[in-house]
């Protein structure tokens, strides 16, 4: 689709900048009150960080169940989730299934970065430059959301590397094969939690190389039986009322005392429940866990202690120990991830002691050693909430 320059009326109502979850909705919405909308999108299809993080064991670390939309009760009937927490690869297919039902593909210019977006107060309109041509409106939405710009690290070298580089927020569309491969995975955040168990499962040699420890906590993902499907869609407005009234929209319960308030006993029982229970619902176990340190530092000690009992090796254990406030950076739910250290074929390295001081045309050079590797993982997140 090739856009004209603006003149005169605008081209549309509103102009929806992505085609995630945020701008398929907004499309619908301005289009159930009348008004004319379109969507660039720079991916060449919907479901925007769903589209781009493919990099193996991606997967949404909220409930498959919350993790979608509550506008349209035929929707819900409609689409069935097959685990607790969906991999990347349903998340995408379920934002095509609603871009299709809802046929919002119309309305949606695919591999249309917007590089210019200029308001004219004279005429209050919009004028919106893309990589397929120009556009106005009278209101600009902005759903890029925050997991849209990977943040590459600024590693000497890095250009010289004669293998592969991968990021694991731009990951190939086209399978990648590292069986039998010599992999260096630079982060231990989010996606490295989720994609170096599965990484270890191929490569012939894992090297891992960790600035910060992360708090991660069990996901205990299971597939979801047709009865508790059928129980989800029985009760669909209890669940979306009930996550209304939760700190983060999601069905873990609160514990609404006070950790001091009841005995060491009592209170090492709420934290292994929450971790049997896995996922986000650990912070919740105390209503004063995120704001009163001596509580915060119990709840930490409880998380490192499991961390001791998975991780057989207690120098690699204590490098994985964050030493940080546990729920001020968002917790990771972990599929294998701890236990993925106990393989003989994965190796930590901690950058504080052994910084990495160039990538070399063959693979990495940190605390005067040298690792040959086949690929290089950036596990290094995105440029986020800025």
């Amino acid at each position: 689709m090739t856009l004209n320059a603006p003149s005169g009326a605008p081209d549309h109502d509103a102009i929806i900048v992505g085609a995630g979850f945020a701008g398929l909705y907004m499309l619908h919405k301005l289009r159930g009150q009348g008004l004319r909308a379109h969507v660039f999108e720079a991916a060449g299809g919907v479901g925007g960080t769903w589209w781009w993080n493919r990099y193996p064991g991606a997967r949404c670390d909220v409930p498959s169940v919350e993790y979608c939309y509550s506008f349209d009760e035929g929707l819900q009937q409609d689409w069935s989730w097959s685990e607790r927490y969906a991999t990347q690869a349903e998340i995408l297919a379920y934002a095509e299934h609603v871009a299709d039902r809802f046929d919002l593909r119309r309305d949606i210019t695919f591999e249309a970065r917007v590089e210019t977006a200029i308001l004219d107060e004279a005429e209050a309109i919009w004028e919106v430059e893309t990589t397929k041509g120009r556009a106005s409106a009278r209101f600009l939405i902005l759903a890029t959301g925050n997991l849209s710009v990977p943040n590459w690290p600024a590693i000497p070298g890095l250009d010289r590397f004669r293998g592969r580089v991968l990021h694991t927020g731009a990951w190939p569309h086209e399978p990648v094969d590292l069986e039998g491969q010599r992999v260096a995975v630079i982060g231990t955040g989010s996606s490295a939690v989720q994609s170096i168990p599965a990484i270890a499962r191929e490569a012939a040699r894992v090297h891992v190389f960790q600035r910060t420890p992360a708090y991660a906590v069990p996901a205990h993902n299971h597939p979801l039986t047709e009865e508790q499907r059928a129980a989800i869609k029985a009760d669909y407005p209890a669940l979306r009322a009930a996550a209304l009234t939760r700190r983060n929209y999601i069905n873990f319960p609160q514990n609404q005392q006070k950790a001091m308030s009841v005995d060491a006993a009592t209170r090492r029982a709420e934290y292994e429940a929450r971790w049997a229970t896995g996922g986000l619902s650990f912070n919740g176990a105390f209503v004063d866990q995120l704001v009163d340190r001596e509580v915060n530092e119990e709840a930490a000690a409880f998380v490192r202690e499991k961390i001791r009992e998975i991780v057989h090796d207690p120098e690699t254990a204590a490098r994985l120990s964050p030493d940080t406030i546990i729920g001020c950076k968002r917790l990771c739910a972990e599929i294998g991830f701890y236990e993925a250290f106990n393989r003989p074929n994965v190796e930590l390295i901690d950058i504080r002691k052994e910084p990495i001081e160039a990538v070399t045309e063959t693979g990495l050079r940190a605390g005067g050693r040298d690792f040959a590797v086949d690929a290089i993982v950036l596990a290094t997140g995105f440029d986020a909430m800025t």
